[in-house]
């Protein structure tokens, strides 16, 4: 697909994530910043970002992590259905990052494509061909975790779950290694294309809402 745009001057957009980072420090990582990734997951993210560089023709890869929805299968709502099933859920609490809404993705990126192709592919050569995209600020899941069962039980849903309790990466082997610092920088995000997300909390106030009004009206 990289190709075919390439070839016919078509400005391409390529998701990526913050699994190409190692996740070691505390900073958020910037554009810049060397990639070292710990799984085979990461590894693929990236070589795809640099297929999209090796056909030369106007691009955007923009990185983003921790993409929840009200649909599908995601953080959110396996959180929703645990806590209705069990009354102690145990969630790591030693990987950082921002939560970040698709929903918050799609209005991003239909503002990154806004006007005629020419000033797409000028603003995609500002951004170097590289942004990244996430809500701003920054939680652990442990904290994601929290903050969506008191928001679901504060929006009159009914909850098993009484207890949220903090675990380490070790205690909760997934099949890919996870970053344990998934910050992303947001500088050149603003600076190019002056989009400015808001705080995760903010960002999950809308889908808590959509998700409670689905759970009640399951209930009945």
């Amino acid at each position: 697909m990289a190709r075919w745009a390439a070839a016919r001057g078509v400005p391409l957009v390529h998701l990526s994530s913050d699994y190409v980072f190692d996740g070691s420090g505390e900073k958020p990582w910037r554009e810049d910043d060397e990639t070292r990734p710990l799984s085979v997951y990461g590894e693929t993210k990236l070589a795809g970002e640099k297929a999209v560089r090796s056909a030369s023709g106007p691009h955007l890869v923009v990185r983003t992590s921790w993409v929840y929805a009200t649909a599908g299968k995601n953080f959110l709502r396996t959180i929703a259905r645990l806590a209705g099933e069990s009354r102690e859920l145990r969630i790591v609490a030693d990987q950082v990052g921002a939560p970040t809404s698709a929903a918050l993705i799609a209005d991003a990126l239909a503002r990154m494509v806004e006007g005629d192709p020419k000033a797409i592919a000028d603003r995609f050569a500002a951004a170097q061909g590289l942004v990244h995209l996430a809500a701003s600020g920054a939680t652990s899941w442990y904290g994601f975790a929290v903050i969506i069962v008191q928001g679901l039980r504060a929006r009159g849903v009914r909850l098993a779950a009484d207890r949220v309790i903090p675990i380490r990466t070790e205690d909760y082997p997934t099949r890919a290694t996870r970053p344990r610092n998934s910050r992303l920088e947001l500088t050149r995000l603003a600076r190019v294309f002056g989009i400015r997300p808001p705080d995760w909390e903010a960002a999950l106030a809308p889908e808590l809402d959509r998700l409670a009004s689905e759970l009640r009206s399951s209930s009945c």
